[in-house]
């Protein structure tokens, strides 16, 4: 049973709402980092592999990064299933800052800060003034903001040894997190910055490369349904990368063109606009089948 430690959970809410106020969905973390609540079907039967797993439809708490939210009444719901919770979490790549982390570690053996310098000096990219989080180990997170439609994946050394990314799917610890090893907090003249943009070229060495066509009977079936049904069941914050995962699947599986009617139908019932559901397939498109460039000398 975690020791419950009242005052810093109390200051981890306070700081989560205030994040939440400026739009950056949160979840509660535990002093190792991790969502602090455990996934409501650890007990259960094991999952079906065909149809797409629970994020939450399930109605329970405990689904990670897919808790988050900017509703106060619900994170503080969200607090009073884990009081011992010590640190918050904030979601990335949710709108509407679609937030991207740059996590510059400090493990033995690398400087991930020069291996960045390095990169922007070889892709000519300045990394703009930012809000800069100081983890207690000495490392840095830099917040950076994408494009609506791109879907930046997390990755670990990736880019350069040492130099993690937060993306779709994953989370930042929260400045005011309490973890094992200490506190986090804002760089000095920070605090009071927005998260920038993310510099084009710095977006593309994010962007993983186009995913390799399958070619698979042009058929919808129970697997088109399972698509439709994932999209159907996006919580406010999840309906474009939802909408986005769908389609790629749709499209490597080669159901894409028969199925984004339905798509489009069921992100619309979501609460996105048609145009917005389209914009999405189209990009999970391209990204999916790439066009060819002119040939390279």
């Amino acid at each position: 049973m975690a020791t419950i430690d009242r005052q810093a959970t109390t200051l981890a809410l306070a700081h989560a709402l205030s994040a939440a106020e400026r739009g950056l969905a949160v979840i509660p973390l535990s002093r190792t980092k991790l969502p602090a609540l455990r996934s409501p079907h650890r007990a259960g039967p094991a999952p079906d592999p065909t149809t797409p797993p629970c994020h939450g439809e399930c109605g329970r708490f405990g689904h990670g990064v897919y808790d988050a939210s900017t509703d106060p009444r619900r994170i503080r719901a969200l607090f009073a299933a884990a009081p011992w919770s010590t640190g918050y979490g904030i979601a990335c790549g949710l709108a509407p800052h679609h937030l991207i982390g740059i996590d510059l570690d400090t493990k033995a053996g690398t400087d991930s800060s020069t291996a960045l310098r390095e990169l922007a000096l070889r892709h000519l990219f300045t990394i703009p003034d930012t809000v800069v989080i100081v983890t207690p180990s000495g490392g840095r997170h830099l917040w950076l903001t994408g494009p609506p439609d791109v879907i930046v994946p997390n990755s670990a050394s990736r880019l350069a040894p040492g130099i993690d990314i937060r993306g779709a799917g994953g989370y930042l610890v929260g400045p005011g997190s309490r973890t094992g090893h200490g506190v986090y907090g804002t760089a000095p003249g920070t605090a009071h910055l927005a998260p920038a943009p993310c510099p084009s070229e710095l977006l593309r060495l994010l962007t993983p490369p186009p995913r390799t066509r399958h070619h698979t009977p042009p058929t919808t079936g129970h697997q088109g349904q399972g698509l439709i049904q994932f999209v159907l069941a996006a919580h406010a914050g999840q309906r474009n990368t939802r909408l986005f995962w769908a389609a790629c699947r749709a499209y490597e599986n080669g159901i894409g063109p028969g199925l984004t009617p339905a798509l489009v139908e069921a992100a619309v019932r979501t609460g996105l606009t048609a145009h917005e559901a389209r914009s999405t397939i189209a990009s999970a498109s391209r990204m999916s089948f790439p066009r060819p460039g002119p040939p390279r000398g």
